[in-house]
């Protein structure tokens, strides 16, 4: 598959970053949640595209829609995604194939507040949160694409956001 058009684009950014490094600070694009009834949650992106989202049954919910940790692992996949795709570009790799699924471990009893048997609080994240990059590129040698890999997913934002466990700034509206 030919990547011109990103190589293209990602030559143009960097050119602009270089002269104005300060354009490269934005605001990301916030996604809303509002609740739906029951358990059920649309979140809006501000162009108008709408993901609802629902728990399992054995938590209340219909079990018919994605749960909001498919949602977290959906996004995490494709940020490592693209940003292999544009890594590849960037370095004149062309891609036959790339598949990165998102997996990870939780317990319950940490959504639900639950202490363990040590009776200390459950944690509530996803634990053992892991990628697994399938990549092909003819003529690419599999340590070539290894290294690229890991470069890319090691720039790659939800990932390392991931890994360096950001903070949470909640703002609480209520009344």
């Amino acid at each position: 598959m030919t990547q011109s058009p990103i190589t293209d684009a990602l030559k143009r950014v960097q050119a602009v970053l270089q002269r104005r490094p300060e354009s490269a600070w934005h605001e990301d694009g916030p996604a809303t949640a509002r609740w739906a009834g029951e358990t059920r949650v649309v979140t809006s992106h501000t162009n108008g595209t709408q993901v609802p989202s629902d728990m399992p049954t054995e938590l209340g919910g219909t079990g018919d829609l994605i749960t909001p940790g498919w949602l977290f692992r959906a996004g995490l996949a494709a940020c490592a995604t693209t940003s292999i795709v544009m890594a590849a570009a960037a370095e004149g790799v062309v891609l036959d194939s790339l598949e990165v699924k998102a997996s990870s471990w939780s317990d319950t009893r940490g959504l639900l507040g639950m202490a363990g048997a040590d009776g200390q609080p459950v944690f509530a994240g996803p634990g053992e949160v892991q990628l697994a990059v399938r990549i092909t590129a003819e003529g690419v040698p599999p340590e070539r694409l290894r290294a690229l890999v890991q470069a890319a997913v090691g720039r790659s934002p939800i990932p390392s956001a991931l890994q360096a466990a950001m903070p949470l700034a909640l703002h609480i509206s209520a009344g």
